[in-house]
């Protein structure tokens, strides 16, 4: 499903921006409401933000004057005010972002089942409504899903899509593709109430909410204590000041209702303030704290910070794997969840619960869970895969294994930017290690050609089985470094794109088996590196795309060769045209992966498969891979280096590169 016109229904400050977010993204996009002031308003706060997104640009140097003007036009005229739905016939894409009270929801749902095509998406941008009660309204449940923004929509990058017990895979993988066409992070989970990251954040919020009704503390020395200890962004309450005091307690409300009061704490303070209108910053800062700053809830108790702290991170730790062991997300999901949803970015120190538990070690937070327990009773108890990842000795960082795998790479390294691991029993580990992204660039393709050489010809004893992993817990290989193969002259660039094929024929066709172990996001060159391996296991947060048709230039490692040997020509072809992602449960039905599994089982589950294969008679695994599969492969890579030869040096090719670096849309003219 493509996205040509999308809509906003509910034009308050969140609809304003989300409207904002498509059409920064050259979408264009309607914003309706039910009479003009609100649309106007909705308008005004989708030109407040492009003016200062743009005005940062212009600040920086890096457009002028005049193109920012041109830049905040071109914007804003793509989004269009209405009060009506007859825009709405021709829209492929619809986020609602109406209040929060179901009757509303589920009459605007029904109105848009009316007005719009059969073909459109549905997406409610509700924090914790069930997103199957509200498609039951409509004839196309299963075309209905959920969108969540975080506050600030054009600031915050995650969105939580949420499955509704009808909502079909086409349906999940398209709101993906949405997410990501319009510069946003998705992450996916099926409907619980409160879903993954405010479900995580108010459980762990809660213990400190509690213990400040309970002891009288200061909500003062709370934040500056809490907010000074590392674990979070800012202090809880005034975190909550900038959310919105009245959007937190219908989270809260709904939680404890859904979950019970052992779990969940709704702050008693917290509805009093809500009732008297005092809701944050959105009442002009006045909530938790007066205008001036002052509390406005009572307590001047000191607070043991070292107490809540560990309160506040081992609720939010252990909410966090019930989400896990209900099924909901993935471990990797909710980390990132976490990290785009609530601020816990590691390169400020902040670490997300699974993350953190791994490298604070598995065996020591138990150990801490059962000390709380003890305390402060069954709202503590340590969850099963927490006892079970301790007694299968997988401790995290320091064991290996953990949530996460965790390269332990021999003393001696033949490369830098892939590191190898020698196992027993003939099988070894290669782990792309190339940064944030892991891109494909030439010092990886040459690093991974010597741990090739020494895996084939130096080791002792001889390595027969190699999982190429990823050292980065939450991807893969986003694709070849586009930057870095621009900069090469057309020596070096040929040089290098013969020594990748010639490398990647290799491992296809050595009698050392290759496994791809893919945990994440593989796109481009991370998805030809996959497809190059004789097995590849996939996690359920794997993604795989061949997204080298939107810069203008066509995949240049083999993915017009393996791709089509792997899923059939139809679909090869489709995913070659288009360039979008398709999901792990997809590339399991056709064939492009062998094996599908949980995420934290992918090692075990590659090592077992290498393990299995290594132990096969090595010449005939030779012969076996070099015969199998139809037509010529080495003739179809030449045509290939020489077709990717020929678009590389296009005109279109060069538009593509440069407005991918530049991040914004291209024009190709067919040069």
């Amino acid at each position: 499903m493509f996205v040509f016109k999308a809509a906003v229904v509910g034009a308050g400050t969140m609809g304003g921006q989300i409207a904002q977010t498509i059409a920064a993204a050259g979408i264009p996009v309607v914003l309706k409401d039910i009479d003009d002031a609100l649309v106007q308003a909705g308008l005004d706060e989708a030109g407040k933000v492009t003016r200062g997104q743009v005005g940062k640009l212009a600040e920086k140097g890096k457009i002028t004057a005049e193109q920012a003007e041109a830049q905040i036009e071109e914007v804003l005229g793509r989004i269009h005010g209405t009060t009506s739905y007859e825009s709405f016939g021709d829209v492929d894409f619809v986020v609602e972002a109406v209040p929060e009270k179901m009757e509303i929801k589920q009459s605007v749902f029904a109105e848009l089942d009316a007005a719009t095509p059969g073909h459109a998406i549905l997406a409610s941008n509700t924090s914790s409504l069930s997103i199957t009660e509200i498609g039951e309204v409509t004839l196309r449940p299963e075309k209905v899903i959920g969108f969540h923004y975080f506050y600030p929509a054009s600031i915050m990058p995650l969105i939580e899509i949420v499955e509704g017990d009808e909502t079909s895979a086409e349906t999940v993988s398209a709101a993906i593709t949405f997410a990501q066409a319009i510069r946003k992070q998705p992450i996916t989970c099926v409907e619980v109430p409160g879903f993954v990251v405010n479900r995580i954040l108010n459980s762990g919020i809660s213990e400190v909410w509690r213990e400040q009704e309970e002891k009288g503390l200061s909500i003062k020395k709370i934040d500056e204590g809490v907010g000074a200890a590392g674990v979070v962004p800012v202090g809880p309450y005034h975190l909550v000041n900038l959310l919105g005091l009245d959007t937190v307690l219908h989270v809260a409300e709904h939680l404890v209702e859904s979950y019970g009061e052992e779990r969940f704490y709704v702050p008693k303070g917290m509805q009093k303030l809500v009732a008297d209108g005092k809701l944050g910053a959105k009442t002009g800062g006045d909530g938790f704290y007066d205008p001036q700053g002052e509390p406005n809830i009572p307590g001047e108790g000191e607070p043991d910070v070292a107490e809540l702290v560990e309160l506040l991170s081992l609720k939010t730790f252990l909410e966090a794997c019930l989400v896990l062991e209900e099924g909901v997300a993935t471990h990797r999901d909710i980390d990132f969840g976490m990290m785009a949803g609530a601020g816990l970015d590691p390169r400020r120190g902040l670490l997300p619960p699974f993350m953190k538990a791994d490298i604070e070690g598995l065996d020591t937070v138990l150990e801490r869970m059962e000390t709380l327990q003890e305390r402060h009773g069954e709202r503590f108890a340590p969850p099963t895969i927490l006892r079970r990842l301790v007694a299968q000795g997988r401790l995290g960082q320091k064991a290996g294994q953990g949530f996460y795998a965790y390269p332990q790479p021999d003393a001696e390294q033949p490369a830098e930017v892939v590191k190898l691991e020698t196992r027993g029993d003939g099988v070894a580990i290669a782990w792309l290690a190339n940064g944030q992204m892991n891109s494909i660039s030439p010092q990886v393709v040459q690093d991974l050609e010597k741990v090739w050489r020494k895996v084939t010809t130096e080791s002792d004893p001889p390595v027969r089985a190699l999982v190429i992993a990823s050292s980065n817990p939450f991807l893969y290989c986003a694709g070849a470094d586009i930057k870095a193969f621009t900069t090469m002259d057309e020596s070096s660039g040929a040089e290098l794109i013969n020594g990748a094929h010639a490398l990647f024929r290799e491992l296809g066709s050595d009698g050392v088996v290759t496994i791809a172990a893919v945990n994440g996001l593989a796109f481009g060159g991370g998805c030809e590196l996959a497809m190059s391996c004789d097995v590849r296991i996939a996690a359920r947060s794997a993604i795989f795309g061949q997204p080298e048709i939107k810069l203008g230039i066509i995949p240049g490692f083999g993915g017009t060769q393996r791709l089509p040997r792997l899923v059939g020509t139809n679909k090869a072809l489709e995913m070659n045209l288009l360039g979008d992602p398709i999901l792990a449960d997809e590339a399991f039905e056709l064939g492009l992966v062998n094996r599908l599994v949980e995420d934290h089982e992918l090692l075990d589950t590659a090592l077992q498969w290498a393990r299995k294969l290594a132990a096969q008679a090595p010449l005939a695994v030779a012969q076996i891979k070099r015969v199998s599969g139809a037509g010529d492969l080495d003739e179809g890579i030449e045509a290939e280096k020489r077709a990717f030869g020929a678009v590389f040096a296009s005109a279109d090719a060069k538009e593509g590169i440069s407005a991918f670096l530049g991040k914004r849309a291209p024009t190709f003219r067919g040069s």
